[in-house]
């Protein structure tokens, strides 16, 4: 991959005439299914970019209550885009098509319409769940009925793809907007793409330069994700497949159920332990083992491209002695 980017032919992508950033942003878009595509340098920008285009300032989106598009990117919504958002209670992956109908407000003052739906593949906070692609065809339709937009927040939808076995094509063809992290689990340094219709991806550029997105010799960047699209999607399995044994390995300490475990994330339930979520990170930390406390009681385990088993084995030697002695 760094090969790949030293060598990178580049040109100057607010023209939009860097060669390897329109490879990629091809690319991304024929493996989707959808016309076009845009370089971000961040998920958050690319989710941003994909909200605005659906959403004018005073129209509001809806998502699920820890979403990552209203928990980690710092209200942008509403400071950047001016979008009202509103939740519906969600456990994970899980999504109730018909609570989310009753939610719909239609165009018409006196109330704030609702012009979007967001779904985030796989879940994050969930542990790495996977929406059904049943439940998603049946959003689509009520997407189709109510003229509502539909975006995925697809950071990790290349995990989705591996674990249900899924065509990226099939999952393109049931939303309006996709946005999808190059990093993360395809291992390049940084880097989105925010995926649509050919007139939405120009008004996409024109937002991505107003957030300051506009990147120049940026094929550089580019050429990484090109090789992570060629190289680093099927390997995603062995991940999962580290990721159950790491569960499996945790779970006599009640911390983990395995069966939840259905791709590289691996949420750690310390309710019931000694150890908080913070104190568990700083103690693995000591030891040369980084996870991540993302609530109180909740640690956060992942597996990726530079975990191999060695280090798989190490973790689960680590978590346990401390979850052992706690």
């Amino acid at each position: 991959m760094r090969e790949a980017m030293a060598y990178a032919e580049v040109g100057d992508d607010v023209f939009g005439d860097d060669p390897t950033v329109l490879r990629l942003e091809a690319r991304a878009a024929e493996m989707f299914g959808h016309e076009a595509a845009l370089f971000a340098p961040s998920g958050t920008m690319a989710n941003q970019i994909a909200l605005q285009l659906h959403v004018p300032a005073g129209g509001e989106l809806l998502a699920g209550g820890d979403a990552h598009v209203v928990t980690y990117e710092l209200g942008a919504a509403a400071a950047l885009g001016g979008i009202s958002t509103r939740t519906w209670p969600s456990v994970g992956a899980e999504l109730d098509v018909e609570q989310i109908a009753t939610m719909i407000r239609p165009l018409g003052y006196p109330s704030v319409p609702t012009r979007a739906i967001a779904v985030e593949q796989t879940h994050n906070l969930g542990g790495g769940t996977v929406v059904p692609l049943s439940v998603l065809r049946d959003l689509r339709g009520l997407s189709d009925r109510t003229g509502v937009g539909l975006h995925c927040d697809g950071a990790r939808i290349w995990h989705a793809a591996v674990a249900d076995d899924v065509s990226l094509a099939d999952y393109g063809s049931l939303f309006d907007t996709l946005s999808v992290c190059l990093s993360k689990g395809l291992g390049a340094p940084v880097g989105s793409l925010v995926i649509g219709s050919r007139d939405k991806m120009t008004q996409a550029r024109v937002i991505r330069k107003r957030l300051g997105g506009g990147m120049r010799q940026v094929g550089i960047l580019a050429a990484a994700g090109l090789h992570a699209l060629e190289h680093h999607i099927d390997r995603l399995a062995d991940d999962h497949a580290r990721a159950r044994r790491l569960a499996e390995a945790l779970a006599p300490h009640g911390v983990v159920d395995p069966a939840a475990v259905r791709t590289n994330i691996v949420l750690l339930d310390l309710s019931k332990s000694t150890l908080d979520a913070p104190a568990l990170t700083a103690l693995a930390a000591e030891q040369g083992v980084l996870i991540s406390p993302m609530l109180p009681s909740i640690a956060r385990v992942i597996t990726h491209l530079d975990i191999d088993d060695a280090g798989l084995d190490r973790t689960i030697d680590v978590l346990s002695g401390l979850l052992r002695s706690a």
